[in-house]
């Protein structure tokens, strides 16, 4: 009897992780370059019953298979391209990434199988930036501001990264209002033509390797490579006076959001049947 218990218990909080996931995703909704989670969920291994009461136990009679519950191994972001918001702003940068592989067909939602079976992900392109630990970041979040001393930064103060590997500083008496950014990622003065630099676009091979942070920013999970700066032909362009919209669909959100809070209560009532029974089972066969 409690083996549906622990099935329903398993359901529920597997439905919980769900539904904070859709939460998060509506939360960040007008976040510039978040992108969305999806709960993965996987079944424990199935449980094969055998008849008892059968003198040979090796060979009796298999009653089938039973299901004991599943539970939320993991959350996956969906890297997308988000839409693009107009801002006229300066300081503002958005990539538009459609990075692919020769031999390699990604479907719409960026995934392609491989002949063995395997699933291959589409590479996306970052920002490459430089938090105050000293330690390299990637994000998608194109929201720059120069500080005081010159260097283009996040919100949250880490600097952005320059072709060379070190944090992109304007020229003395250089504001970002005086620059447009080229083909080739470089900021320079549309009347003179002098360069103020070349910003760091970094291509990740494999985005589900990234972990998230916090603040937009994203880390290379440990002993993890695949990142290195785009080529010419990877067909990567950064837009000045644009940021990228979150890629969260909010229509799908609520439904996603609904079904969870369904199954949730679906659960809910199991397990309240299974303490129905028992309560008869203990108080009233008992007695008996």
């Amino acid at each position: 009897m409690l083996r549906g218990l622990y099935a329903a218990a398993a359901g529920m909080i597997s439905q919980q992780n769900r539904h904070d996931t859709i939460t998060n995703n509506i939360a960040n909704m007008n976040t510039p370059g978040y992108k969305q989670n999806y709960a993965v969920t996987h079944s424990f291994p199935d449980m094969l019953l055998r008849m008892t009461g059968s003198r040979d136990v090796d060979n009796g009679q298999t009653v089938g298979r039973l299901s004991t519950g599943v539970f939320a191994e993991e959350s996956l972001q969906v890297n997308l391209q988000g839409d693009l918001m107009q801002t006229n702003r300066f300081s503002d940068f958005a990539i538009v990434s459609d990075i692919q592989v020769p031999g390699v067909a990604f479907d719409a939602s960026g995934k392609a199988l491989t002949a063995d079976g395997g699933v291959i992900f589409q590479p996306q392109a970052f920002f490459a930036v430089q938090n105050r630990d000293g330690e390299t970041r990637y994000t998608r979040d194109g929201q720059f501001q120069p500080d005081e001393q010159g260097y283009l930064t996040m919100p949250d103060g880490s600097r952005v990264l320059g072709a060379d590997g070190r944090p992109f500083r304007l020229p003395d008496g250089v504001t970002v209002n005086d620059l447009a950014i080229t083909a080739d990622y470089r900021l320079v003065n549309p009347l003179t033509g002098a360069s103020a630099g070349q910003l760091l676009i970094a291509r990740v091979d494999d985005p589900n390797k990234l972990v998230r942070e916090g603040d937009g920013k994203f880390k290379l999970a440990d002993g993890e490579t695949g990142v290195r700066p785009v080529n010419a032909g990877d067909r990567v362009e950064v837009r000045q006076g644009y940021v990228e919209r979150s890629n969260v669909d909010a229509a799908q959100s609520m439904v996603d959001l609904m079904s969870a809070a369904r199954a949730y209560e679906a659960n809910q009532k199991v397990i309240q049947f299974y303490d129905k029974s028992m309560d008869k089972a203990v108080n009233e066969i008992g007695r008996v």
